[in-house]
This record gives structure tokens, C-alpha cells and sequence, in this order.
């Protein structure tokens, strides 16, 4: 970064660590201990589609790779607002099993030169009230945040607000509030 850049504000994007995504079997077992969430083992990756020929290799490739490797077959949706959703399911005592298809498919779609595409991860997560919860990677910061849903397009911030105490020695939580953005209608969620 250059002497105009910091006179202009201006700041270096933080480099994706894929390798993030690991924590979050750890994350799992501290919110089950210090909460009443526990992992249903769904997972998803959120991306925007590309056109042509090497995307669409590198999506069927990574379907078959999953559905090889013996978790349930992945699912891939299209939201209302046109991204991709690659949805992974495992039993929700093998939380290590989901983040490691979560991690295939994100460096998959990252070494096939697709990084940018790459939006979020999601491990959904639900209390025996019923509660929805995702944690959820922002792959263009680096960073961890909770979505906790409500009816009617509706956020329980003060339960967010005690996730992020909860595991902000587990997790590297997004400081910027402004950013932990609803993800409504997530798939798995």
C-alpha cells in the first residue's frame, strides 16, 4: 500500500484464509457447551455463477468430488437474487466432515480462478426452541459473523451480539457490525 492510499483512506483487501473454515468444528463444541446450539449438518457456499465452459467444469467437478466421498448428494440452488447456493449435508455429529466439503468446494472454485465469485460459507446451527443460527464466513474479509433469523425477515441481534462473546476466542469475528449482513432464505439455514 502507498503513501496516496493511506492519505485517501483507501485500504488493501484482506486475503481470504480458506483455512479459517477449520475453526468451526471448535466453534461447535463451545457454542453447544456455552448455549443451547447445536450443529444440524447442513453447510453451504454462496457464490455468483459464471458464464462459460471452465465455471461449469469446475461445478460438476466438484459435485462429483462430493458426491463421491460419501457425504449425501450436494444440492445447488439459485436465490432471487441470482447467486448460486451449493448446499452440503452430513450428520450434524460430523461437523469436521462438512467444513471439509466446505473448504473443497471454496478452493476448488478459488484455484480454478473463481475466487472473486466466492461470497460466504454458512454452518447452520439450531437450539431445541428451534432457533435458526449461521455462522457465517465472508470469504472477501477473512472473517466470521452470526445470522440469527426471525419470522418475517427479522434478526435477533441480542442473541448475535452473545454469539459474538461467545466465540470471539474461537473465531475471527467481523468487528464492522455493518457488515454482518441478513442472509435471508439461505439454504440449509
Amino acid at each position: 500500500m502507498g503513501f496516496l492510499d493511506t492519505l485517501l483512506g483507501r485500504t488493501k483487501p484482506v486475503p481470504p484464509n480458506l483455512d479459517e473454515l477449520f475453526a468451526l468444528p471448535g466453534a461447535a463444541l463451545t457454542l453447544e457447551a456455552g448455549t443451547d446450539f447445536k450443529p444440524t449438518g447442513s453447510g453451504s457456499v454462496c457464490f455468483r455463477a459464471a458464464e462459460g465452459r471452465a465455471f461449469s467444469d469446475i461445478e460438476k467437478d466438484v459435485r462429483e468430488l462430493l458426491d463421491m466421498g460419501g457425504s449425501k448428494p450436494v444440492q445447488v440452488t439459485t436465490d432471487a437474487y441470482k447467486f448460486t447456493w451449493l448446499v452440503c449435508r452430513h450428520s450434524a455429529d460430523d461437523p469436521e466432515g462438512l467444513v471439509t466439503d466446505l473448504h473443497a468446494v471454496n478452493s476448488s472454485l478459488q484455484d480454478g480462478g473463481f475466487g472473486p465469485q466466492l461470497l460466504c460459507t454458512i454452518m447452520a446451527f439450531r437450539d431445541s426452541g428451534g432457533r435458526s443460527l449461521g455462522l457465517v464466513y465472508l470469504y472477501k474479509r477473512g472473517t466470521f459473523y452470526p445470522f440469527a433469523p426471525l419470522a418475517g425477515q427479522r434478526r435477533d441481534n441480542a442473541l448475535e451480539l452473545q454469539i459474538r462473546g461467545t466465540l470471539g476466542d474461537d473465531l475471527k469475528i467481523e468487528p464492522d457490525l455493518a457488515r454482518w449482513m441478513p442472509i435471508w432464505g439461505a439454504p440449509g439455514l
